[in-house]
């Protein structure tokens, strides 16, 4: 007689639970890493099914949300090198205040417009560092764990995106 298999209901329910858990935040990382929704959407999955084939070599699950930012990371910083490119995709803002005039409302989008533009002039490494240090608010160190090196390349790579940025924002105003 044939033995019947039950699946990990356990296990399917502890994966489900860390997906629902850390899905928006790895979405919105690795959105602003290629800047684009659709590629955002298929590095996530990409990312999830990277880290849950590979949960066998989470040891401790406090890490688990690092471990899974640094495979988010990585995971897109491979996307943009494979496709040597960065799309950008125009996100629909609320007005910030019903008070706005509209010249208020084109230097908002002009602002934007600048800031995106000059984001596309960033090395992909240079972007991560800068939007996960400064967006994102995280210490080097922390930056640095999640791109998988040491905290004198992540300032390296910060300063660099910012004297680029700087000498972006000082042509456009000319």
């Amino acid at each position: 007689m044939s033995e019947v298999i039950e699946p990990d209901l356990e296990l399917a329910d502890r994966q489900n639970r860390f997906v629902s858990e850390h899905l928006r935040r790895i979405f919105v990382q690795i959105y602003r890493i290629v800047g684009n929704v659709s590629d955002a959407q298929d590095l996530t999955q990409e990312a999830f099914i990277k880290a849950l084939q590979h949960q066998e070599q989470l040891k401790d699950e406090q890490k688990a949300a690092h471990w899974l930012s640094r495979i988010a990371t990585n995971t897109a910083i491979d996307f943009l090198r494979r496709n040597s490119r960065a799309t950008f995709c125009e996100i629909d803002e609320a007005p910030e205040s019903h008070m706005e005039s509209p010249e208020q409302a084109l230097l908002r989008s002009e602002h934007r417009e600048y800031l995106q533009d000059g984001l596309r002039l960033l090395s992909p490494r240079e972007r991560t560092a800068l939007l996960l240090r400064d967006v994102e608010g995280l210490a080097a160190e922390e930056v640095a764990r999640h791109m998988s090196c040491s905290k004198a390349t992540v300032r390296s790579h910060i300063a660099n995106a910012r004297t680029k940025l700087r000498r972006y924002m000082e042509r456009r105003k000319r």
